[in-house]
């Protein structure tokens, strides 16, 4: 699963640039055969405009919000994007500069104001972003786009209109939401995020959203938080970007990559600081993993500990015979792998591309197995007893039980990320594939699939050509947990056509059809296939 090409033309650079809306879908140029179940719509997001007026973004998840869509109808495929009609966006471009601080881009006062109006400003708080370019998926009967802050935004998945902006602290005791919740058949949906828990210190909250409601009210009115994980550290919540859900737990991972609230707090009238300014590493604290009951919510007070990582996808969750068995993509060590994600580090030329990767933590896809029945007298024993892998749990004296994980792939900075699963049928379930986007060096160069049993390993890979997240869409009355399709977006720089979206065979990823278009495609992180 390691990549077979180096990227000395630097033609990656490309999915870092800036390109323009459409006005409307335009027809993509098909080879091989679309499958006749592909009936519906792949919808991606990340960000499409990376500077306004002369000012830049600096940071990968500060360009502003682009949709993508992909419709397939009787064998044919149409593209289509639009600007999400984000604050963060409509302001910028009204005011041609950077108006809403970003993830790591400081938005400076209005210049036109005068001392006091900027003085005053201070006082209204923080002005906190609603680019939403991580991601988009179902609530109800509506779709949004979201980022990780408190604020969603309702779009049209047909027209791509922006529809309306959604405070999430309206409705739930959360600071913000991740853009990876987790939705069951029936649509109810899952999320997390930190909050202000008792005794004013930090927790996390787990937030239950319903699926659509008779009376065809909003669900959103009717979140309810279900349960609430403690925090470490008092005023220091960890960064959470996903976690796990079987069928009757959820698994938080409480990683030593902490978000300093005071410096948060107070950064940003004082001085020019953005969001990554606030991220600091408890290098001592190691990885926390906590589990609480699904239903009814109830947090299960045990100590479990691993070695430092940092993580920002679960893979996978399931229970068997009296463990959680939770699979993850992990980055070695207490740093902020975002710290390598600045666009001048992704735009720089391959040998410095690849110098600065080799600082970074270093990616591996774990498996950690957590031991439901705990006796405090098995000290120094190992806890798990599933045949089938070789991460332990062993209690310590302290009442601690630590966890080591078996790997399921590791390469030297080739790391296997944004991971997809058969997810209607084997979420919450034990599993055997994954799917992966491949990162030589922090740039996405291949499609990977994983036999998560056996290690087995299958690659997708062209030369000069980007791909993104693969998701998975199951044959209709396929029987096996890999009878699908595998759809990706892959930016191809120096082609006559510079991108297509590109549909695998999940079997072996042998290529069924690529469906090529006249323009440039960006970066994007996650997505749907709506059907």
């Amino acid at each position: 699963m390691v990549s077979r090409f180096e990227h000395p033309a630097g033609s990656y650079k490309k999915i870092f640039e800036t390109c323009e809306e459409l006005a409307e879908p335009v027809p993509a140029t098909v080879t091989g055969r679309i499958p006749p179940f592909l009936k519906g719509s792949l919808l991606r997001l990340g960000p499409g405009l990376f500077e306004v007026g002369d000012e830049p973004f600096y940071h990968l998840f500060d360009g502003q919000a682009l949709m993508h869509k992909f419709d397939f109808k009787n064998g044919q495929v149409t593209y289509y994007r639009k600007f999400i009609k984000t604050d963060a966006y409509v302001r910028a471009i009204t005011e041609n500069r950077v108006v809403i601080t970003e993830f790591g881009t400081f938005a400076y006062p209005d210049p036109c104001k005068n001392i006091f109006s900027r003085f005053f400003s201070y006082f209204k708080g923080v002005e906190v972003t609603d680019n939403c370019l991580v991601n988009v998926y179902p609530i109800g009967e509506d779709y949004y786009a979201v980022t990780e802050t408190n604020y969603i935004t309702k779009v049209n998945t047909d027209t791509l209109e922006t529809l309306k902006k959604v405070d999430m602290c309206n409705y739930v005791n959360i600071n913000g939401v991740t853009a990876h919740p987790h939705i069951e058949k029936d649509g109810t949906v899952y999320n997390i995020g930190n909050c202000m828990g008792k005794g004013a210190s930090l927790a996390y909250n787990i937030v239950r959203t319903p699926p659509t409601q008779k009376d065809k009210s909003d669900p959103i009115e009717k979140s309810k938080v279900v349960v609430q994980f403690p925090s470490a550290e008092r005023f220091k919540p960890s960064y959470v970007h996903s976690f796990g859900m079987s069928e009757n737990y959820f698994v938080f991972v409480e990683t030593p990559v902490k978000i300093n609230l005071l410096k948060f707090l107070s950064a940003w009238s004082i001085r020019g600081s953005n969001y990554m300014d606030c991220f600091e590493s408890n290098e001592n604290q190691g990885t926390l993993f906590h589990i609480a009951k699904k239903n009814p919510g109830e947090y299960i007070d045990l100590k479990f500990k691993g070695a430092a990582i940092g993580m920002f996808h679960h893979i996978n969750t399931f229970e068997d015979q009296g463990f959680i068995v939770f699979d993850l993509c992990s980055w070695k060590g207490f740093e902020f792998v975002y710290n390598y994600l600045w666009l001048a580090n992704l735009r720089a030329n391959w040998e410095e591309v690849k110098k600065a990767a080799m600082m970074a933590p270093q990616p591996e896809v774990r498996r950690y197995v957590i031991p439901l029945d705990v006796h405090k007298e098995e000290q120094g024993k190992n806890l798990v007893s599933l045949p089938y892998t070789t991460a332990t749990a062993t209690m310590h004296s302290d009442g601690t039980i630590w966890l080591e994980p078996e790997v399921l792939f590791s390469g030297p900075r080739q790391a296997f990320e944004f991971p997809q699963i058969n997810y209607k049928k084997f979420s919450g379930k034990n599993y055997t594939y994954a799917y992966g986007l491949g990162l030589n060096h922090f740039i996405p160069d291949r499609i990977c699939k994983l036999n998560v049993k056996t290690k087995e390993t299958w690659v997708w890979q062209e030369p000069d050509s980007y791909p993104s997240e693969p998701l998975f869409v199951q044959t209709p009355d396929g029987v096996d947990e890999d009878d699908g399709v595998i759809l990706t977006i892959v930016a191809a720089p120096g082609s006559q056509r510079p991108a297509y979206l590109l549909i695998l065979n999940a079997k072996d990823l042998s290529e069924v059809a690529r469906a090529e278009v006249e323009c440039s495609i960006p970066v994007t992180f996650h997505g749907m296939y709506k059907h």
